[in-house]
């Protein structure tokens, strides 16, 4: 490849990875003004008080609510710092109890962050959200009924991890937001770069042909699979992110976006945030396994939902899929 060609693909990632990092600052910067708002004043309990009859169905104290609740206002450790905070005054919860909380916490976190985000991609925020809840809720269910009729992980849950307390004071947390947005830009950067190396060197077009069949069954065709595999593994801000550019390029199908960004919504940060919640108790089987296998079969189902229900949208340039 000669220099001006190289100088020109460095430039075009640079600025598709600036252009990406600021849709994604347009959706994350109001949100968190607005999620520390809700915090400083203390409304996030407010926000526990529907979800407290939800908590037995799960098999979990109704404490927990406010657990989940910060988790879904904010993030996955601030949630794990109020459980810290009220898990000395519980009777002892069970590694069964404390897998399928993290299991509902892992599938529906961040929400306002991370489905601004899917709406940026072309699809409903409402409906995004709603399947988010609807899927921790049922997973969660789902698992509290293993456990309990096979009598499996029953034992008293440890607390392996005792979390700090953010630093006070608005200068230090808007100094620590302004130093993770700014860390936001390298890594979307690097995926790109990445992606691009990838698809050069043809791995994208083997790793494709090897994911096709397990992806093909989920509904999520191949222009997807490989912004799905860095979605599951890193995260939907990154994932997301991707499939924004992409989505606007036209190369990737609405269904496809759809499938791509709920199976995200559902299953992402596979390996960091698993081993997050094992250090507060959970076990593998439900974070990572359970999580991953009911995941990938709700989405396949809701692929399925889709494709019935939602008229194919024209492929264009400004790839915007119908919201769904």
């Amino acid at each position: 490849m000669a220099f001006p060609a190289v100088t020109a693909a460095v430039r075009k990632i640079f600025t598709d990875a600036l252009r990406v990092s600021l849709d994604l600052y347009k959706v994350m910067i109001p949100i968190i003004i607005a999620v520390k708002i809700l915090t400083e004043f203390e409304l996030t309990g407010y926000l526990a008080l529907p979800l407290e009859p939800f908590m037995h169905l799960a098999g979990l104290p109704a404490e927990m609510g406010l657990v989940w609740a910060t988790s879904i206002v904010v993030n996955i450790y601030s949630g794990i710092i109020v459980y810290a905070a009220i898990f000395p005054t519980l009777e002892p919860m069970t590694v069964a109890q404390v897998s399928v909380l993290s299991t509902m916490i892992l599938v529906a976190h961040n929400m306002f962050v991370e489905c601004k985000i899917a709406q940026r991609c072309g699809l409903s925020f409402t409906v995004q959200f709603l399947l988010r809840m609807a899927a921790a809720l049922i997973f969660g269910w789902i698992l509290h009924m293993i456990f309990g009729l096979t009598g499996t992980l029953q034992q008293p849950a440890q607390l392996l991890w005792q979390p700090e307390q953010a630093p006070a004071g608005l200068a230090a947390w808007a100094a620590g937001q302004a130093r993770n947005l700014f860390y936001l830009f390298w890594v979307v950067l690097g995926l790109m770069t990445v992606m691009r190396l990838l698809d050069v060197l043809g791995i994208t077009r083997r790793l494709n042909t090897l994911l096709k069949p397990v992806l093909r069954l989920v509904g999520i065709g191949q222009s997807a699979a490989t912004i799905t595999v860095v979605g599951l593994s890193m995260g939907i801000a990154y994932g997301g992110g991707l499939i924004i550019h992409e989505a606007r390029s036209g190369r990737v199908p609405p269904a496809d976006v759809f499938s791509s960004v709920t199976l995200m919504g559902f299953s992402h940060a596979l390996i960091e945030d698993t081993l997050l919640m094992m250090l507060i108790g959970a076990h593998i089987s439900a974070t990572l396994w359970g999580r991953l296998i009911l995941s990938l079969l709700a989405v396949a189902l809701l692929a399925r939902l889709y494709a019935r229900f939602v008229p194919s949208a024209p492929q264009t340039g400004a790839g915007n899929p119908q919201k769904a």
